[in-house]
């Protein structure tokens, strides 16, 4: 290998660098393509009749998304570690006349592997949340099965259980809305009573107070009296009259 400070040492930096993101493309591709491929077959396998079997299975598809995860991710060391050196190459004395295209070189394969590095952690992202929400389905898939599997004798009770409960919880709602009515209508009574009382006792503090206004009172009672009775006394004279008239 040429020695630090040479150009050739440039290059074959560049070309492991380049040979090193070639294959972290195709390996992105092929990573991509899984976890499309695992979705997809989770998605599939919801309509599917228990004698049909995917071509590869989601253990399959979960020990190859291991081993590409593992291999990408030293690809990545490997691009960074040549990455480290080319900067290192940019600083090395006899290369100020070249450092701008180098600079320039240098920050183009960094672009690259911070694409590489994003697009790796993104799609190992959105596999991990697939499988974490299937696995969640999965589970509560298989435990309606469960259920709907039980017996017939224990769900007819449970049925029955849920009716008769559902059933004294209306009983108790209605009781405990009469009792309710009960309450309100007595504090209803209650303060009417109270209202009654008050004003009769202010009359009767009134009538003690000014005892004019009493006798007053009671002459005004005395002469309606009166004047009913002689009212009444004329109506029953002239209604003998009118019988004796109409008999002759």
């Amino acid at each position: 290998m040429a020695g630090i400070g040479s150009s050739g040492y440039w290059e074959d930096l560049r070309k492991q660098a380049r040979q090193l993101e070639n294959e972290l493309d195709l390996k992105l591709v092929s990573f991509s393509k899984l976890c499309t491929s695992y979705s997809s077959s989770r998605d599939g396998r919801r309509g599917e009749t228990s004698d049909t079997t995917p071509l590869l299975n989601n253990s399959t598809q979960d020990r190859m998304f291991d081993t590409m995860s593992v291999e990408l991710e030293q690809l990545l060391a490997k691009l960074t570690a040549v990455n480290d050196k080319m900067a290192e190459y940019t600083n090395t004395p006899g290369t100020a006349s070249l450092n701008a295209a180098l600079m320039h070189t240098l920050q183009r394969h960094r672009d690259i592997l911070q694409d590489y590095t994003q697009e790796f952690h993104k799609t190992k992202g959105n596999f991990l949340a697939i499988r974490e929400r299937e696995d969640l389905l999965g589970s509560v898939r298989k435990d309606i099965e469960t259920y709907k599997s039980g017996s017939g004798v224990n769900n007819r009770r449970t049925e029955l259980f849920l009716k008769e409960h559902e059933h004294l919880r209306n009983s108790e709602r209605l009781v405990d809305d009469t009792i309710s009515i009960a309450m309100a209508t007595k504090e209803n009574m209650t303060s009417q009573r109270g209202v009654l009382k008050s004003i009769q006792s202010k009359v009767n503090t009134l009538a003690n107070r000014f005892p004019t206004i009493n006798n007053l009172i009671q002459r005004v009672n005395l002469r309606k009296r009166r004047d009913s009775l002689i009212l009444g006394s004329v109506i029953g004279v002239c209604t003998i009259i009118l019988l004796l008239y109409a008999l002759h």
